[in-house]
């Protein structure tokens, strides 16, 4: 993200070990360290209301201000401008601190949305907002899937009309939308353009998520949490300059964002630390410990099997960052190998982590026994969020391996007569 091409040193950036002892000085004398023991966040492990993020959101700013938020987005936008290297030095000293904690919309927010953002929004889009989202003002979701379109993401039907005063005016239902009820805006594809064959008319719109016409109810999930959210739009009014790329060419920014969404944005170096294969998840020896069988064979070859899986997954991951960081036109499905790498080997995972554990995670006696079963009761969302193992497939076989295409009868058509002819079906069968 930052401005000077990659692998160019811009004579201006600060000497790489001056920064980190800067940063080092800095973490000391402003914030606490962290806890021992397992960080990360784990989905149902707690929801918050939008009044508790206020704090987070307080030490977010103070960290932009010390100017430590975006090291290596767009100075022009409020960052720092610097390189990958000096974010991973900041990244690498600020990891026994406590960092802000922005839950599941602050992962969307410096994660797919920012990196969609800064590569389709328009420059006076991008400096009205990206200084507000580095300060932790604004916390943006992704208003994408609907009760009707999941893993079909063009056949969304939310629609935007034009209201003849530079505006449009938003109506339909979004879903699955995490960390909806404490965000700012949501990042919202709506058709524009009925008449065009579906994946063209798609529109993308920054939407006010208090703005009037919103409505915002929780979806009670497995683990007993709220943390998804449906939406209900009633003519949100959102203004030109809340366009995001160009109107009815939507579908090039999904393609971005679920690019990012699925692998392709771990190139963030904050999100990519070095890894050491000798070093384990410290919540696994935690599990192990917890449940009282740290010697026992059984156990620890289990404990071995997800750690050695741990490790060849991250090497995936930098093996696809690399490629799609050095490649001008990376196949689409190219981040799909990641996604269905997740999707795969999320719920083996969960249920190793059970085995180790026994009755840990069935009474939640402590802390490990509560992750490993809220890991378990989780263990499937990646298999369906942000497309399906099966749609990851077939973007692996028609995007990367050139294989046929599965027959569809909608390519081509207008949407509308696709509508039409569904319906007309439905009556019929």
């Amino acid at each position: 993200m930052s401005e000077t091409a990659p692998g160019r040193p811009d004579p201006g950036e600060p000497d790489l070990e001056e920064y980190r002892l800067a940063a080092r000085q800095w973490l000391a004398a402003n914030l606490e360290r962290r806890e021992a023991g397992p960080a990360g966040l784990v989905r149902g492990g707690g929801t918050h209301s939008a009044e508790e993020y206020l704090p987070e959101r307080a030490l977010q700013r103070k960290i932009y201000q010390a100017g430590y938020a975006g090291i290596n987005w767009p100075k022009r936008y409020g960052g720092q401008g610097l390189s990958d290297a000096h974010a991973r030095a900041f990244a690498q000293e600020a990891a026994p601190y406590r960092m802000p904690d922005l839950g599941h919309a602050g992962g969307t927010t410096y994660g797919p949305v920012s990196q969609t953002l800064l590569r389709h929004a328009s420059p006076d889009f991008l400096a009205r907002h990206v200084p507000r989202i580095l300060a932790g003002d604004e916390l943006f979701v992704q208003l994408f899937s609907e009760p009707d379109a999941g893993s079909d993401m063009a056949g969304i039907t939310t629609r935007a009309v034009r209201d003849g005063e530079g505006g449009w005016l938003i109506t339909g239902s979004k879903v699955w939308t995490s960390g909806a009820s404490y965000a700012d805006y949501g990042l919202c594809l709506a058709r524009t353009n009925w008449d065009a064959p579906k994946h063209r008319g798609l529109t993308w719109f920054a939407v006010p998520m208090r703005g009037e016409g919103m409505t915002i109810r929780p979806v009670r999930e497995i683990t007993g949490a709220a943390e998804f959210c449906q939406e209900f739009l009633d003519e949100v009014r959102v203004s030109d300059d809340e366009v995001i790329g160009e109107v009815d060419h939507g579908w090039a920014v999904a393609q971005t964002m679920l690019l990012v969404e699925r692998g392709a944005g771990r190139d963030d170096p904050v999100n990519m630390p070095e890894t050491d294969p000798a070093t384990i998840d410290p919540f696994l020896v935690e599990l192990v410990r917890a449940a009282g069988r740290a010697q026992d064979p059984v156990a620890r070859q289990a404990l071995a099997r997800i750690h050695t899986a741990d490790w060849a997954r991250g090497q995936l991951g930098r093996r696809i960052t690399g490629l799609l960081r050095t490649s001008d036109r990376p196949a689409s499905g190219i981040a799909s190998y990641w996604k269905l790498a997740a999707g795969v080997y999320n719920p083996q995972r969960a249920r190793l982590m059970l085995e180790i554990g026994q009755g840990q995670p069935l009474v939640w006696r402590d802390d490990a026994g509560q992750r490993a079963a809220l890991e378990y009761l989780n263990s499937r969302v990646w298999s369906i969020a942000g497309g399906s193992n099966e749609m990851q497939r077939n973007a692996i076989s028609e995007r990367v391996l050139g294989l046929p295409r599965e027959p569809s009868f909608d390519r081509g058509r207008p949407f509308s007569e696709v509508q039409r002819s569904a319906r007309e079906w439905l009556e019929k069968n």
